[in-house]
């Protein structure tokens, strides 16, 4: 038996901006995680692909929707890549990540999936090669994604991130924890890219400014963690939010649950992601997660997740 797993991430700063080239600043979320378990099939079964969180099984079921296919797009890619058939294999699927969310589940359980199947042909992937691949599947979650998600979820590490560019590792002086509180709604992200872009082509002179406001942010957010000051990041998170606010890309329960951290007490608040939906991250002092836990739930947050980066 053969077992693989990936992480969720969060995006502390840039979501949207990153997309034009600015920065962004990614980190894995260790508690949260997409896990594949491999075991030989019976001669001639080909591979099987149990999705056991949504209770069907792969092949069988190709025309389930966008998760199958993707499931399937990375088993075809493991295949290529290998230049072998796929194997006599049953791979089971499990994931504590919201889908949807702007957790990074489409990436997490394509890496993980990736991992298993391409050990069980002998061969693990290279982290740099699985990354292509797993960015390659999330063209169908994302349309154009800036490959932020794949490279936090395949190298498991922060990082400070500019498309196109090598990867930094971030460097974090001093641990700090994070709330990451649930609206239970989904969304599509390659939606909200796609508005973002609409935006920007109608109104650049007004839309331009508000991206490189956003990698200005980020620039400072990663001095502020370098340097261990959690105050500035939080300032420089709550920042974010308003100007993500600008790109219309939250929604009135992201400022909810936003606000209701703020008034608190967290140190700064925003969206995570792609919004209009899905998650939002809290900077906390340890000490206080449980009142801030509250907070968020009395909010409308339908679960609160903790983190800590280090």
């Amino acid at each position: 038996m053969i077992e693989a797993s990936a992480p969720a991430k969060v995006i502390l700063v840039g979501e949207h901006a990153v997309v034009y080239g600015q920065p962004a600043i990614a980190v894995p979320i260790a508690s949260l995680r997409a896990s594949a378990t491999a075991e030989p099939g019976a001669p001639g079964q080909g591979l099987k692909i149990v999705a056991a969180d949504l209770n069907q099984t792969l092949p069988l079921n190709v025309d389930a929707g966008l998760v199958d296919h993707a499931l399937l797009k990375t088993a075809r890619l493991v295949s290529e890549t290998h230049r072998r058939p796929l194997p006599d294999l049953t791979i089971t699927l499990r994931s504590q990540i919201p889908m949807a969310s702007g957790l990074g589940s489409g990436a997490a359980v394509s890496a993980a999936l990736a991992r298993a199947l391409s050990a069980a042909l002998g061969e693990p992937l290279e982290l740099e090669r699985l990354n292509a691949l797993v960015y390659e599947v999330e063209k169908m979650h994302h349309g154009t994604p800036s490959g932020i998600d794949n490279t936090v979820v395949v190298y498991d590490q922060p990082i400070f991130y500019v498309r196109g560019q090598p990867i930094e590792r971030l460097t974090i002086a001093a641990p700090f924890t994070l709330l990451i509180g649930d609206t239970g709604q989904s969304a599509l992200t390659r939606i909200a890219v796609g508005d973002v872009r609409a935006l920007v082509e109608r109104e650049p002179e007004r839309y331009l400014p508000v991206l490189s406001q956003i990698g200005a942010l980020v620039r400072e957010a990663r001095a502020a963690v370098e340097r261990g000051d959690a105050a500035t990041l939080g300032e420089r998170m709550t920042q974010n939010h308003a100007l993500l606010q600008t790109l219309a890309v939250s929604s009135p329960e992201l400022d909810r649950l936003v606000h209701a951290a703020l008034d608190a007490g967290v140190l700064g608040a925003k969206l995570s992601g792609g919004g209009r939906g899905g998650n939002m991250i809290a900077l906390v002092v340890p000490e206080t997660v449980a009142r801030m836990r509250q907070a968020l739930e009395r909010a409308g947050a339908v679960h609160v997740f903790e983190t800590t980066v280090q």
